[in-house]
């Protein structure tokens, strides 16, 4: 089965995820795609954003059973270059016979290939778990939601939203911060299944995306927030957590405030247990930072 990856994301957004040692985004996709499917795949990806050359010679892209389109960094309303490059391509994608499934930024360029039009949430951003998404009649006869709980959570990250869909689009479910958590419409001989969270991340992954944007979770008072909401503390504590213990388990520097902020969470939680382990994971880590220092000096 031949599956076609459409990366959305710069080269420089891929390089810094690598240097933290996760995944990229393309590659996230590869590797839960390879662990689900039944069949034996044979995985094509293209970088849209890296420049004008991205179909390698003699592609056909109508020779791919599926296509999957991953999230980003860009907004679509920016109308950069390689913004346009892509939703270039989706309308190619949409002429031909597809099967296309697009998370986040991909659901976006999709649906402005279509007709529709995203702007950015007035709402503000929604980040690491979307809560509460539930599904409509639709979406609970939707073949995406074989065996799903109507209302589940889901990792996320965007600013942005789809404002207006495209015609005939069928919404399957919303939650709290967006009427289109996902949709499904048709396009000449293709089919196209959206979603504006993020099903192929996983708690690893998550958590080194808390670490790579800690300065937005923090202006933002990400956390803060969360345990002002009720029923959501624990919840605050644990992602704080995921965030620290990825740093720690790869000794980066940097990340004082986060680590205070940890501990203040579970300070506010009533977990001295917790508490203790964090104090003793920081001060392990600032032994660490201070001996390789002496080593440098050396």
């Amino acid at each position: 089965m031949n599956i076609l990856i459409v990366d959305g994301n710069e080269k420089v957004s891929s390089e810094k995820y690598t240097e933290l040692g996760m995944l990229t985004q393309y590659e996230v996709y590869q590797e839960v795609l390879e662990k689900i499917s039944a069949y034996e795949l044979n995985i094509s990806i293209i970088h849209p954003t890296w420049g004008d050359d991205f179909l390698p010679p003699g592609t056909n892209l109508e020779d791919f059973d599926g296509i999957a389109w991953t999230g980003s960094v860009l907004n679509i309303y920016d109308l950069r270059p390689d913004v346009r490059r892509q939703i270039d391509l989706a309308k190619i994608l949409l002429q031909k016979k597809n099967k296309i499934f697009g998370s986040c930024w991909g659901l976006q360029v999709l649906a402005t290939a279509a007709g529709g039009h995203v702007r950015k949430n007035p709402k503000g951003l929604e980040a690491v778990i979307a809560k509460k998404i539930t599904l409509n009649k639709q979406g609970i006869n939707h073949p995406m939601y074989n065996d799903k709980p109507y209302t589940f959570d889901s990792f996320c990250w965007h600013y942005d939203i789809v404002e207006k869909l495209p015609a005939n689009s069928i919404v399957l479910s919303s939650n709290d911060n967006s009427d289109y958590q996902s949709f499904t419409f048709s396009r000449n001989n293709s089919e196209v299944w959206g979603v504006q969270y993020h099903p192929e991340f996983n708690s690893k992954w998550i958590s080194g995306l808390i670490s790579q944007r800690k300065s937005i979770l923090l202006e933002e008072d990400f956390f803060s927030k969360l345990l002002e909401e009720e029923g959501r503390r624990d919840e605050a504590v644990r992602l704080m957590n995921d965030g620290v213990n990825y740093f720690y388990h790869r000794g980066i520097s940097g990340l004082d405030e986060f680590y205070e902020y940890a501990i203040k969470l579970n300070l506010m939680s009533g977990d001295t247990t917790k508490t203790r382990e964090l104090q003793r994971k920081i001060v392990s880590l600032k032994e660490w930072r201070s001996s390789q220092s002496i080593l440098l000096e050396n």
